[in-house]
């Protein structure tokens, strides 16, 4: 088999890797947005709150320890022990909760019914309050994060194929972990949707607010469970991609490359964030493979954004959304 056929063929694997984290962070701007109608701009700021959150703990970091020590002359960082990774997914797992009551309780509950782009603007402000009380709470130094997960080349998959087409392939086993564990939770989120009482009570909500809070749906309570299961899909977003490429502060810019996502799979439809995830990083690897090398490369910073402008024009609700037809 041609050299080139297989670095396509591993470009292609290896995009449908990266494909599934951006998935990850998109389902957290489409659960929200299908309760609520709220274009959650803070999402990709949750998931670096949750990794600063959860290396925090893990390390036994003393929360605003510099502010502290600053306002005490102290020089206390650290309690001096280390908390096991689980548990401490767990203990963060409940600071997102805490963190969905307080969103719901000082912000959201006040703006019900009130325009998109208030909604919208409401969760900036929120991204940025995240962002700044992020730092002061863990700092701002880059934090390297080990839950566990297996990294590196797969040996097994790199040998077999070497000795299928005298070439190995390179596939990250973290890659490999994220995809199996954005397959279950996308399976999870459709069951939970489609068919629980809770899920059926968010999509109503989602239809008409008032009409929801009519037949005895508690707005308060879809909004903070929906945005507890956001954050849970944020810190799993966080995990890996801190596990990745560790917990600094451009981690928040993953929200960024969500947005592509988005508007290829629309942004009401949980199956079409994850098509849209696997279509963006497929493609923006085949391109970069293909094309790349004849313009220049860099070619990954702007072909999601392209492709999404395409779908924008001619496909407005993406692939899997729903058509907004409006009478006048």
């Amino acid at each position: 088999m041609p050299e080139q056929l297989v670095f396509a063929m591993e470009v292609f694997l290896n995009g449908l890797m990266a494909g599934v984290l951006y998935a990850l962070v998109a389902l957290g701007f489409v659960l929200i947005y299908k309760a609520s109608g709220i274009f959650n701009y803070a999402q990709g700021v949750m998931a670096l709150f949750s990794a600063l959150t959860l290396v925090g703990i893990m390390e036994g970091q003393v929360p605003f320890a510099h502010l502290i020590n600053a306002i005490f002359g102290t020089e206390i960082h650290h309690f001096g022990w280390h908390v096991p990774a689980l548990l401490a997914i767990l203990f963060t797992m409940a600071v997102m909760v805490g963190l969905a009551w307080v969103v719901n309780k000082l912000i959201f509950r006040h703006l019900v019914n009130q325009e998109p782009i208030i909604l919208f603007m409401a969760t900036i402000g929120l991204a940025y309050f995240l962002e700044g009380f992020g730092d002061i709470m863990w700092g701002a130094d880059i934090k390297k994060l080990d839950v566990g997960l297996p990294q590196g080349i797969n040996t097994w998959i790199d040998e077999s194929t070497f000795n299928i087409f005298d070439y190995g392939f390179f596939i990250d086993n973290l890659d490999i972990v994220a995809t199996v564990v954005a397959a279950l939770l996308v399976t999870a989120l459709v069951i939970f949707a489609q068919y629980t009482k809770q899920g059926r009570a968010m999509r109503a909500v989602a239809d008409d607010h008032q009409a929801a809070l009519s037949v005895g749906i508690s707005l308060n309570f879809i909004w903070v469970m929906v945005w507890s299961v956001a954050g849970f899909v944020a810190l799993v977003a966080g995990i890996m991609w801190g596990t990745k490429s560790g917990v600094q502060f451009s981690l928040s810019l993953i929200a960024l490359k969500a947005l592509p996502v988005l508007m290829l799979g629309g942004f009401t439809s949980i199956p079409g964030a994850i098509v849209g995830g696997l279509i963006i990083g497929v493609g923006e690897k085949l391109f970069e493979f293909a094309i790349g090398p004849l313009v220049g490369g860099a070619t990954e910073n702007w072909f999601a954004y392209v492709l999404a402008l395409i779908f924008l024009v001619f496909r407005p609700q993406g692939l899997f959304g729903e058509k907004i037809i409006e009478r006048v």
